[in-house]
């Protein structure tokens, strides 16, 4: 296979480019600003329950998030007012409170991985197609987006609260590739969950590239990448083409 084989490449957002290993120093700095603005509060104990919740919220408003009902903003103060309920707080000025204080913190804790730089900027320079494909809803994507800078790094960039399709969907992929004219056999997509990046991709007939940047390791029932690798750095054309050989 020549390396002209693979001509665009679609990317993940969170846990690709975006470190998010941050996200719970911020849930736990916030508890501990609101344990210091009210009394009441315990920091510890905020944070055990918002770790309760969360799981049991996702999963009930996972429909309305994949339709672009609910924005990230909304959601984010909805969790805060389950989080101070279950510590017997109901004061609606509160969660407010913790929504703006996780928004800003969230905000400047965004940071992306130390390979994205150097190697998007060269995908860039080598004229190559790029694309970006991500679950979130579409407010907080793009204030991410903007917040690092980096949205016009992108030819065409998909978020599910636009579409209202979700990857492992593979429509996701397909407009990815419709916007980059390219076919969806001529694109890698690269993220780093399988169940989703992966499986999509692999749906859409694209290569699917696995970043497993923690050395996680692949269950039997998992989707099988073309390739995987621990950096971005080892995303070269070449290496994409020896997979599939």
């Amino acid at each position: 296979m020549s390396r002209s084989r693979i001509q665009a490449v679609s990317f993940d957002l969170d846990g690709t480019l975006l470190d998010n290993t941050r996200l719970q120093s911020v849930i736990a700095r916030t508890c501990e600003l609101l344990a210091e603005n009210e009394p009441a509060l315990e920091a510890r104990a905020l944070l055990e329950a918002n770790g309760q919740i969360w799981p049991g919220y996702f999963q009930e408003i996972e429909e309305k998030r994949a339709a672009g009902i609910l924005d990230g903003a909304s959601v984010r103060l909805e969790a805060w007012r389950r989080t101070l309920k279950a510590c017997n707080c109901n004061d609606e000025s509160t969660a407010q409170l913790a929504a703006r204080l996780a928004a800003k913190l969230g905000r400047d804790a965004h940071r992306l991985f130390d390979d994205v730089h150097e190697v998007v900027g060269n995908l860039r320079r080598e004229g190559i197609p790029l694309a970006l494909i991500t679950n979130g809803a579409s407010d907080e994507q793009r204030e991410k987006l903007e917040v690092l800078g980096i949205e016009d790094w992108f030819d065409v960039i998909v978020i599910r609260g636009q579409h209202r399709i979700a990857k492992p969907d593979r429509r996701i992929f397909q407009l990815a590739a419709k916007g980059l004219r390219t076919p969806e056999a001529n694109t890698c997509h690269v993220g780093d969950k399988l169940a989703t990046d992966i499986l999509g991709a692999r749906r859409a007939g694209m290569t699917a590239v696995w970043l497993n940047r923690f050395g996680m390791s692949r269950q039997e029932n998992d989707p099988e990448p073309h390739l995987e690798i621990p950096s971005l750095r080892m995303l070269r054309r070449i290496e994409i083409a020896a997979a599939l050989e």
